[in-house]
């Protein structure tokens, strides 16, 4: 342990040859935020040659090669489910071979070193969101949202790419899942649900990952929000906080936050929950994430009456090179805006 093939002599003369190390304990995640990598990196101390010693591992990326990637599906020696909505299921999963191994893996309980998400069957816009693409920085300004952006969604919803979410507002799906719901109908415009994101393994609280979607069906993204939703929106800031902290009791209020995408990934409005610590990848940076802090305070300060809102504003955001809405939108309008000049 500890040893390298760079300076081997002066390693083996310090340290000695193929030293074990003996856990003390295992620190987990006292580091959080930058060194956690969301529940993929941990800590353990120990000691070798009853000196102290630190060992931070962490899960390498995966090989871009074709030959191990081909394998890797027939690889997985044990699936735990975790649910399953229309074309999309989600599981926890563990690899290897060998079958005394995994017998006394059995014997300590099931440990998954795989998330695995299922689309099936899938469509060519999944094909392309997972997709390696470059990546173009847009601005997306209230003209062109009136225009082009809003019949865009308006045909992607009639495609019907939303039956998975209302499966999940009608209590179709995922019923068991649902953390806190108004009575479904009851609560007119203002109904909404708090349930685990597809991507949480539901475990690493860390790492923590909800999705807040509303009922009513008017609503399809924070352009849709106007100053009029300020109380409905506050409302469900704290009944989402309170829920998450009353299930997960290990956690507070303000280790919590809360962010809207824009671009979103499907028309329905909703609303991530995610923990403080969860590394801020792509789909929380700027360019994809909006705080929901701010969405609130923009409206309140903006001006007009109750029917202002969030299209009054130019937005600017990220777009994959392969996405719908670059090919169809911001491709066109970026080489004829070119030939005009």
């Amino acid at each position: 342990m500890f040893s390298k093939e760079r300076d081997k002599e002066t390693n083996n003369e310090r340290r000695g040859k193929n030293k074990d190390m003996k856990l003390t304990r295992a620190l987990g995640r006292a580091l959080m935020r930058i060194t956690d990598q969301a529940g993929r990196r941990t800590a353990m101390y120990g000691t070798i040659d009853n000196q102290d010693a630190l060992l931070v591992v962490e899960r390498a990326p995966f090989p871009t090669s074709e030959a191990y990637l081909g394998t890797l599906p027939s690889s997985l020696a044990k699936l735990k489910n975790l649910g399953a909505n229309d074309i999309y299921s989600w599981s926890m999963a563990r690899t290897g071979s060998d079958p005394q191994e995994l017998a006394d893996k059995e014997k300590t309980g099931f440990f998954a070193d795989l998330k695995i998400n299922l689309i099936y069957p899938c469509t060519e816009s999944h094909v392309k969101k997972y997709s390696k693409q470059r990546v173009r920085f847009v601005t997306e300004t209230p003209e062109l949202y009136r225009d082009r952006i809003k019949p865009f969604m308006q045909t992607k919803r009639d495609q019907g790419r939303l039956n998975w979410v209302f499966n999940i507002i009608q209590g179709l799906t995922e019923v068991e899942d649902v953390i806190y719901r108004t009575e479904l109908g009851e609560a007119g415009d203002e109904g909404f649900l708090l349930l685990p994101d597809l991507n949480w393994d539901r475990t690493t609280l860390e790492a923590l990952h909800l999705l807040g979607v509303v009922e009513r069906r008017d609503i399809w993204s924070l352009r849709d929000l106007k100053k009029k939703h300020v109380p409905w929106l506050q409302h469900m800031k704290d009944k989402m906080l309170s829920a998450t902290v009353q299930t997960h009791t290990d956690l507070e209020a303000d280790q919590l936050k809360l962010y809207v995408h824009y671009q979103p990934t499907y028309y329905h409005f909703h609303i991530h929950i995610v923990h403080v610590a969860l590394e801020a990848g792509a789909t929380q940076a700027t360019g994809k994430a909006v705080s929901l802090d701010s969405i609130i305070e923009t409206l309140k300060i903006m001006q007009g009456g109750e029917e202002a809102g969030m299209d009054a504003l130019s937005m600017t955001y990220t777009l994959g090179e392969a996405s719908e809405l670059w090919t169809d939108v911001y491709e066109p309008l970026k080489k004829s805006d070119g030939a005009s000049r």
